[in-house]
């Protein structure tokens, strides 16, 4: 039994730029939690309030303009409380979460009861990914199906934010994965998380274009990311190289274009997730 330990979370003080920081240009302090880069934006995370130290960036890189900053409490970013879950056998937990006589939600627990739950940690920091959403969910089923039918050993997990679902796949099948994301601040997140797990000689996380990894050799290819990029890694001549899928994140209408794509191939859908009618996944095989 682990103890607990104190949630290094509480207000957020965001401040939300226009342009890039120059790399190698971020010491701010312990206070500093993270920055966000997307689409020519950043969005730094501090843990107090920090207007000078963004006084001083602004004033040093005059590429960089404020538009705006916030203050929320770390459940608030989230959309609720990051608190332990549980999703099929598998026990996901934040690092502060007190395991001694503690209940925990049962999500889609077995009826069966069997398998022994595995239990991982999981501090998503400011990343979304704590596995609350229902496509989290949906890929966390489909890796506990899959791996209870065959052993994938290699698997790539594209867009993997907080590493979770590369982490899920070592701790099922003993396999060794890559987990790939183009946010720098994801693949740090997901570094912490692979080291809270004792998982350094299985995952590794690397920065960078899912297009571009998409080749790589593996057994089982994990896709949770946005429309845009997973219709063209389906139409990537390495997707038809594995002998596994598993895409997720999809809206109904994105799920029928995806869908209509993958008919077009010699591959079988073992079986899909529709949570509301909204969102939508797959596991799959390649024939």
């Amino acid at each position: 039994m682990r103890g607990s330990i104190t949630n290094p979370y509480g207000w957020l003080y965001i401040y939300y730029l226009e342009g890039c920081l120059q790399k190698g240009s971020t010491p701010f302090g312990d206070e500093f939690i993270g920055n966000w880069e997307e689409d020519g934006q950043s969005f730094l995370f501090f843990s107090q309030p920090s207007r000078q130290k963004i006084r001083d960036l602004l004033k040093n890189q005059p590429q960089l303009k404020l538009q705006d900053e916030y203050r929320m409490s770390y459940e608030e970013w989230h959309g609720g409380a990051v608190e332990p879950l549980r999703i099929g056998h598998i026990q996901v937990s934040p690092p502060w979460a007190t395991f001694q006589n503690q209940s925990t939600d049962m999500i889609d627990a077995p009826a069966d009861g069997r398998g022994e739950v595995v239990d991982i940690l999981l501090d998503p920091g400011v990343v979304f990914g704590n596995g609350t959403h229902p496509t989290t969910h949906h890929c966390i089923e489909a890796l506990e199906i899959l791996y209870s039918m065959d052993r994938p050993e290699k698997v790539i997990d594209l867009g993997t934010g907080t590493g979770l679902l590369a982490v899920v796949a070592a701790k099922l099948g003993n396999a060794r994965a890559v987990a790939v994301d183009l946010n720098l601040l994801a693949v740090q997140t997901a570094k912490k998380n692979i080291a809270l797990n004792r998982l350094e000689g299985q995952v590794l996380a690397i920065q960078g274009n899912a297009e571009k990894f998409v080749d790589l050799s593996s057994d089982l290819v994990i896709s949770n990311i946005h429309y845009d990029v997973m219709k063209q890694l389906i139409r990537s001549k390495g997707f038809l190289r594995k002998r596994y899928f598993i895409l997720s994140g999809l809206l109904r209408n994105q799920a029928a274009q995806i869908e209509s794509l993958l008919y077009q191939y010699p591959v079988a859908i073992t079986k899909k997730w529709a949570h509301e009618g909204v969102w939508y996944s797959y596991l799959g095989k390649v024939a």
